[in-house]
């Protein structure tokens, strides 16, 4: 399964059964488990650990050293979980000391051509990354959001479950869960209605999250007030608590 013309590190560590495509490059310190498919002219450098059934595309850069003037060659990591689909031209970078050490990426993730995930940063389950979306070092994307085309993310921001951003929206500033977001820089949109009902929302629950974001956003309510007012429905409805959970643990404030 593996073609003859990729290079392989004799310290990688290939599962049976991994596919590797022509003119890859496995470097040491690559760990790949069962099921997943290298394409052509993919370079992967350790360390770095590739789950079950993950897909990699053509011209991929997976694993090599962050884009940070600070990293002086430590020995930082990139881990990706299972079932991920990451187009072609794509550059994940390991984490720095300055950090975690770690960029993470989960389960089930649609990572389309030319993103780029820089140092430190967390990548969620299910989120989607539309083509050439861009974050930056240190940034967390939650289950489920989803980076519109061109999207461009400040360093250290987070983007919370369920989130959307239009087409080459810049955000320097976190998202809250449920939130669409366009412009440059960034502004609030709605709510991402379309997105929960496709993944069970009910009637109700998305009417208490429109209520909500109606609070947070439309109300004139200062933020800590807008907080405040939140807290008595998230404490009986797990929406609004994952909401309140995240404005009340945002270190970048929130797009208002």
């Amino acid at each position: 399964m593996i073609d003859p013309r990729a290079v392989i590190s004799a310290d990688a560590e290939i599962a049976l059964g991994v596919e590797i495509g022509p003119y890859s490059i496995i470097g040491a310190g690559v760990q790949i488990a069962e099921g997943s498919r290298i394409g052509p002219h993919v370079v992967i450098n350790g360390p770095t650990t590739i789950g079950r059934d993950n897909r990699i595309y053509a011209f991929c850069s997976i694993g090599d050293e962050p884009q940070d003037k600070k990293y002086a060659g430590e020995p930082t990591r990139l881990e990706i979980g299972d079932r991920n689909t990451i187009r072609e031209y794509c550059s994940l970078n390991r984490g720095t000391t300055q950090d975690r050490g770690v960029t993470t990426i989960g389960n089930d993730n649609w990572i389309m051509a030319y993103v780029h995930v820089a140092h430190d940063c967390v990548v969620g389950n299910n989120t989607i990354m539309a083509n050439a979306s861009t974050l930056a070092g240190h940034v967390s994307v939650d289950d489920w959001a989803i980076l519109g085309g061109f999207t461009k993310v400040h360093q250290f921001c987070r983007i919370g479950a369920h989130s959307f951003t239009a087409m080459d929206c810049a955000l320097s500033r976190d998202l809250p869960p449920y939130v669409m977001a366009a412009g440059h820089l960034a502004v609030p949109r709605g709510i991402n209605s379309e997105g929960l009902r496709r993944r069970g929302f009910d009637t109700a629950q998305i009417r208490r999250i429109r209520a909500a974001y109606k609070t947070l956003y439309r109300s004139d309510l200062k933020l800590a007030e807008a907080i405040a007012a939140l807290r008595e429905p998230a404490a009986a409805h797990e929406e609004i608590r994952l909401l309140v959970e995240f404005l009340e643990t945002s270190e970048r404030s929130i797009i208002r």
